[in-house]
């Protein structure tokens, strides 16, 4: 009995010793599509995240991902992350357009573009997606311009960045 209480114990010491910690990132892919002089971003953003984040925005419960999905939920969608990330190319503000999202497993993929990008010599970039929300998120941008490849990593501390 003694050697079971024992074990028990021990078990439950290397049990607890360990939380669980919900991972916060989202992850984007930026292009620079030099034949329709555009760039082009694809955004993989977990949906409960989202709509947490808009929730608290706009103070209404959304449904992006579910059945229950409206076009007020896209709407608020589409606001947030238009008011949640600018982009600026050679010292020029650039207006994003949301083109759509679909759901893949548990990650909304958004689709969103810059027009009249013919060249790119500097990119800044501030993507403030979830921060407002989740202290630990982090938004891992991809850049592919100029025939390279360059990454930005930003969080609630950090939300702007600059490549060239």
């Amino acid at each position: 009995m003694k050697k079971n209480s024992v074990l028990f114990l021990l078990v439950w010491v290397l049990c607890s010793s360990f939380t669980l910690h919900k991972f916060y990132m989202a992850i984007y892919q930026v292009n620079h599509n030099v034949a329709k002089k555009r760039l082009e971003i694809t955004a993989r953003i977990f949906v409960d995240d989202l709509n947490a984040a808009l929730d608290k925005k706009y103070k209404t419960k959304h449904f992006l991902g579910t059945d229950k999905q409206s076009t007020t939920d896209t709407e608020d969608l589409k606001k947030y992350l238009l008011d949640q990330i600018k982009i600026t190319v050679n010292h020029q503000g650039k207006p994003l357009t949301f083109k759509s999202s679909e759901l893949d497993g548990n990650v909304l993929v958004c689709y969103l573009n810059c027009a009249e990008v013919a060249k790119v010599t500097q990119i800044e970039v501030s993507n403030s997606v979830l921060t407002e929300v989740f202290d630990e998120q982090e938004n891992m941008m991809h850049f592919q311009f100029n025939g390279g490849k360059q990454t930005l990593v930003l969080d609630a501390e950090k939300t702007k960045g600059m490549l060239k």
